[in-house]
C-alpha cells in the first residue's frame, strides 16, 4: 500500500490546475459515491488528480489508484479500502475501474460497509453500469465527461475565457454575442483548429503527434475497452476497425446494413450490434427519426462520427466539410444535454422544438422556409443575422 500512496503523491504533485474541465464545478463532491464515465482521452484521470490537489488533503486522507496497477494483481480492492480507512483514509479515487474484475460488487460492499469512506471512480463510457452484478444505480451519482467543447478549447489553448451560453441566448441574441466575441479573438481561425485537433485535451501536449495519439486511442477503445462489454467477442476487433473505416468514408449517411455486411463479411444482426458498441464507446453518434428510440438491434436512421477530430484521424485527406460540420453540431448539442433527432425538414430537431439546417455560409432557407422555429447554423461566417447563426457559437454551450 505504501507504493500506492507514494505513486499517488507524485501524480498529484505533478498535475497542473490552470485548466480545469467545466464538469468539475457541476459535480457535488460531497456525495459519498461518485462515478465519472467517459471515452478514453477525454481527461478523466486528470480530473481526479486535480480534485486531489485542490482539496489539499494529506496523503493519508485521500488516495488515487489506477485499477490496472500491478498492486491489484495480488491484492483486493476491498482489502485496500479497509486498510486505508483504518489508517485514517477518507476518500478513495479509483481510476479505470472496469479493468478490475468484480469492481462493481466490491465498490458496493465498501459503500455499504464503511459510511465514513467516500469513493470517486472513473470508467469507460462503453461499460453498462446497469448490467453489473451489483446494483450501483441506487447508490452512485453518475456524471459523463465528454471531449472539449469549442468554448473549453479556447480556454485550454489560452485564447479566450468565454462564458457558457444557452440555446435561448444564441437564438435570440446571436448577432450581438458574435459581435462582442469577435472583438476579443478570431472565432473562425480558432474554430478551424478546433475542428481539426481540439476535441481531446491532450492536444496541449504535442500537436505534432496529436493524430498518432488519437489513432492509438481509437485502437485502444476497439481492441481493449470494448472487451469489457458483456457478450463482446474480442476476436472481432479487426471487423469493427474495418466497419469504422467504412463509416469514416461515408458519414453522415443512412446506413444500408445489408451492404455494410457484404463489405465486411459480418451478418446483419452483428453489424447492428457493432454500431451499438461504437456508439457506447463514443466513436460514432447515431440518430433516429423524431419519436423513435434506438435499441441494440434497430437500424439507426443516420450515422455520424462522434466528433470532428475523428474525421481527420480516420479519413485523412478525404474529410468532407459538410460531414464535419454536422458531426460538430450534433456533438456539441448532445454533450450539452439536449435531445437531438432527425428533422422532417432540415437536418436536426433539437428538444422537439427547434429545427436546424447546417451548412456553409451560402446556405439558404430553401429547405426550412415553411418550418416554424427553424434556423441555419452556418459555417465560415463570424456574424449572423436573422435566423442564420454562426456555427461556431454552438460550441459555447458547455
Amino acid at each position: 500500500m505504501e507504493k500506492l500512496l507514494t505513486r499517488s503523491a507524485f501524480l498529484v504533485a505533478d498535475v497542473p490546475t490552470r485548466h480545469i474541465r467545466g464538469l468539475y464545478e457541476k459535480i457535488d463532491w460531497s456525495d459519498r459515491l461518485i462515478s465519472i464515465l467517459g471515452a478514453r482521452g477525454t481527461g478523466k484521470t486528470t480530473l481526479l488528480l486535480q480534485r486531489l490537489r485542490l482539496i489539499n488533503q494529506d496523503g493519508s486522507k485521500a488516495l488515487y489508484a489506477s485499477m490496472d496497477d500491478l498492486y491489484f494483481s495480488s491484492n483486493k480492492l476491498i482489502d485496500l479500502a479497509e486498510t486505508f480507512r483504518q489508517r485514517g483514509g477518507r476518500i478513495l479515487f479509483l481510476d479505470e475501474v472496469h479493468k478490475y474484475e468484480g469492481w462493481a460488487r466490491e465498490i458496493k460492499n465498501i459503500y455499504d460497509s464503511y459510511k465514513d469512506l467516500s469513493i470517486v471512480f472513473t470508467g469507460s463510457s462503453a461499460i453498462n453500469i446497469y448490467q453489473q452484478e451489483a446494483d450501483l444505480s441506487r447508490r452512485a451519482i453518475f456524471y459523463e465527461l465528454p471531449g472539449l467543447s469549442y468554448r473549453e478549447y479556447l480556454h485550454f489553448a489560452d485564447v479566450y475565457a468565454a462564458e457558457k451560453l444557452t440555446p435561448e441566448q444564441i437564438l435570440t441574441d446571436h448577432t450581438q454575442i458574435a459581435l462582442k466575441l469577435s472583438r476579443e479573438f478570431h472565432p473562425l481561425q480558432h474554430f478551424a483548429d478546433y475542428l481539426d485537433h481540439g476535441y481531446y485535451p491532450f492536444f496541449r501536449e504535442n500537436l505534432r503527434t496529436y493524430f498518432i495519439r488519437l489513432e492509438q486511442v481509437i485502437r485502444l477503445v476497439v481492441e481493449t475497452e470494448l472487451g469489457f462489454i458483456d457478450g463482446f467477442n474480442i476476436s472481432n476487433t479487426s471487423k469493427i476497425l474495418q466497419l469504422l473505416s467504412i463509416l469514416s468514408e461515408n458519414v453522415p449517411f443512412k446506413p444500408n446494413i445489408t451492404k455494410i455486411g457484404e463489405k465486411t463479411g459480418i451478418s446483419r444482426p452483428t453489424v447492428l450490434q457493432y454500431l451499438h458498441y461504437l456508439s457506447k464507446a463514443r466513436l460514432i453518434n447515431v440518430l433516429s427519426a423524431t419519436g423513435k428510440s434506438i435499441s441494440t438491434l434497430q437500424k439507426p436512421e443516420k450515422i455520424f462520427l462522434e466528433n470532428p477530430n475523428l474525421h481527420a484521424a480516420l479519413a485523412p485527406g478525404r474529410v468532407n466539410s459538410g460531414s464535419m460540420r454536422e458531426a460538430f453540431f450534433l456533438n456539441q448539442l448532445k454533450n450539452a444535454g439536449h435531445e437531438v433527432s432527425l428533422a422532417e425538414k432540415g437536418d436536426f430537431l433539437v428538444d422537439n422544438h427547434f429545427t436546424f439546417e447546417v451548412g456553409g455560409k451560402n446556405k439558404s432557407n430553401r429547405q426550412i422556409g415553411s418550418v416554424e422555429n427553424a434556423f441555419i447554423a452556418a459555417d465560415d461566417i463570424e456574424i449572423g443575422f436573422d435566423n442564420k447563426i454562426p456555427l461556431w457559437l454552438f460550441g459555447l454551450l458547455y
